[in-house]
């Protein structure tokens, strides 16, 4: 199975967050979900929930 990978960085912050997250899809999505309403003071929805799922990339292998 291929990692995910959520990337702060990839969506415009006030803060700035650099923060990334990786591991199998379903971790990543409630991780960041987490993340999402406890530092940027997001809502948890379902519709945050799918912006999450909709914006996971897959793990890039390293050498």
């Amino acid at each position: 199975m291929t990692r995910k990978v959520a990337d702060c960085r990839n969506t415009p912050s006030v803060s700035g967050c650099t923060l990334t997250i990786s591991g199998e899809e379903e971790e990543v999505v409630r991780a960041a979900v987490e993340h999402a309403v406890s530092v940027h003071e997001h809502s948890d929805t379902p519709e945050l929930r799918q912006m999450v799922r909709e914006s996971l990339q897959d793990e890039k292998a390293t050498v």
